[in-house]
């Protein structure tokens, strides 16, 4: 268990007609056509640009789309003491994390942009601000950019689930910022005390989080997913998903739990609006 204290801590924030027969090889065809037309008439129309106000975050369009777009995820192999493997292995889960968001943003025909990817070895200031202690991943929705750090521990021992989950948590920040979710945090964290503040941190980091687990669920086939160890980070989320935060900004991790399950078992990001339920909900 040892391997799960580094990289799962979560980031930080610093959208029948015709007469005749076919073959079923004809069929497939057709049905593929008939595909590649749907795409590029959904392409063809103009997307909207992010929702403001409150119904961004409560009532935003991605929450409507169903199940995450699949990517057929199989980034490679971690081998240990590789920093070439681990700087590739974080690059080729961005572009499944790229490709299964750009087409949930289409389904809600919401206009998308992809984060960029910085990976470093030291912990940096970002223009958000410095980075925060206990972080190993790090969203700037200033410059839309997720910093991703490479330690040596976790050079010695890479855990695959865990820098997938983080870096799909860190993505769920940049799905928030482009989605016009963002744009309500925003404006209702300078309309309220300390404690309301921490209250909109924690609805933010929760839906990140089940974000993350909603993609981790698609991939669960072919990153692969051990069941045993997904249960096991899960757990580790419950007893310690709150110890490396001064403040309660990220949650109880009773509550970082409830809404990784969420995520998982449903695979949708309807599932994950933190921002509609009691405060309860987001302790």
């Amino acid at each position: 268990m040892r391997r799960l204290t580094s990289l799962v801590a979560a980031g930080v924030i610093v959208t029948l007609a015709g007469a005749g027969t076919a073959t079923s090889a004809q069929a497939q065809t057709l049905t593929q056509k008939e595909q590649a037309q749907q795409q590029v008439r959904q392409q063809a129309q103009p997307l909207a640009a992010p929702p403001r106000g409150k119904a961004a975050a409560t009532a935003n369009p991605l929450y409507k789309t169903g199940r995450l777009a699949g990517s057929n995820c199989s980034p490679g192999d971690l081998p240990r003491g590789s920093t070439v493997a681990y700087k590739r292995f974080l690059t080729r889960v961005t572009s499944c994390l790229n490709r299964s968001w750009a087409t949930q943003f289409r389904k809600a025909g919401l206009s998308f942009s992809k984060p960029r990817l910085r990976i470093i070895t030291r912990k940096v200031r970002t223009p958000c601000g410095p980075w925060a202690s206990g972080a190993d991943g790090v969203y700037c929705s200033t410059d839309r950019t997720m910093y991703m750090l490479i330690t040596k521990t976790q050079l010695r021992n890479p855990f695959a689930l865990g820098i997938t989950r983080l870096m799909a948590h860190e993505y769920g920040h940049h799905v928030q910022a482009v989605s016009g979710i963002w744009n309500y945090w925003a404006v209702a964290r300078t309309q309220t005390g300390n404690s309301g503040r921490l209250l909109l941190s924690r609805r933010s980091e929760l839906q990140a989080e089940c974000f993350s687990s909603v993609f981790m669920s698609t991939v669960k086939d072919t990153l692969p997913i051990n069941p045993a160890e997904w249960d096991a980070t899960v757990e580790w989320f419950r007893k310690n998903g709150h110890k490396g935060w001064a403040q309660n900004d990220h949650g109880k991790g009773s509550s970082q739990a409830f809404w990784m399950k969420r995520g998982y078992a449903s695979a949708s990001p309807g599932s994950c609006n933190t921002w509609s339920v009691s405060p309860r909900y987001v302790a």
